[in-house]
């Protein structure tokens, strides 16, 4: 049986992991190696760090933080925001990451996925997308859900797979911090349309919400933030959660 992931995000904004509402109200919840090595320990399959600041300021991710932060863990590390061209990916690797996630520069410059992915492999690269329902359909929105753009979310997921991207991080913008459960219908119809691994992300509140989201779309993975930073639940509390489900996880001694 495939296991399936728990993925931990640290959103980071100026050194510091932030979290808010559809992207929108950011509070301080702590410093990104502190937490990182905090949920490695408690059972989290991989970490994804995503500076929410770099591409709305325009600026390089915090180079420095990712150091840091990949000094504390042994798990995967994803590292989006701010990653512009193939260099700013070599950076990015080569500060410890062992993923990067590209989204608002991929959308402008779709090549930036196939050089990144003829330079460093395709299980290196890592589509982001963030979507927002629109009637029927879910469209593409980027820097941080401030700006739409007429990109369908499942054309640019297989747009995304056939130009080399291993995985894609799947973010419902609707329900990003909503805590009232994962968009089973954007993720299923992704899911649906691609034959990479996809992590589903936005509406987790409870260890059932993670439960659903991997028992009933496709999904490889699911991501986490909130409830953990606020001591809703805790990542084994979620894993058990989906033990009894009867999905495979990895668990922790």
């Amino acid at each position: 049986m495939l296991t399936r992931r728990l993925v931990v995000c640290l959103d980071v904004d100026e050194g510091r992991v932030r979290k808010g509402v559809a992207f929108r109200g950011l509070r301080d919840v702590g410093d990104p190696p502190t937490l990182a090595r905090r949920y490695e320990a408690a059972g989290a399959d991989e970490i994804v760090f995503l500076d929410v600041g770099a591409t709305v300021a325009s600026r390089e991710t915090l180079l420095d933080t990712v150091r840091r932060t990949a000094a504390t863990l042994s798990i995967p590390l994803t590292v989006g925001g701010g990653v512009r061209s193939a260099d700013d990916a070599a950076r990015t690797l080569r500060a410890g990451a062992d993923k990067i996630a590209v989204n608002s520069a991929a959308v402008a410059r779709p090549a930036l996925i196939a050089e990144c992915a003829a330079r460093f492999g395709a299980q290196c690269v890592v589509a982001s997308i963030d979507a927002r329902r629109v009637g029927d359909d879910w469209r593409v929105v980027t820097h941080g859900g401030r700006r739409d753009t007429p990109l369908d979310a499942r054309a640019w997921a297989l747009e995304c797979e056939r130009l080399g991207a291993g995985e894609i991080l799947l973010t419902s913008i609707d329900r990003d911090g909503a805590r009232d459960g994962y968009d089973l219908a954007l993720t299923r119809e992704v899911a649906a349309s691609v034959s990479i691994p996809i992590v589903a992300s936005g509406g987790a509140g409870t260890p059932a919400h993670v439960a659903a989201v991997l028992l009933d779309t496709g999904a490889d993975a699911a991501l986490v933030a909130g409830i953990l930073h606020d001591g809703v639940t805790s990542v084994g509390e979620i894993k058990r959660a989906l033990r009894r489900a009867g999905l495979a996880v990895r668990m922790t001694a």
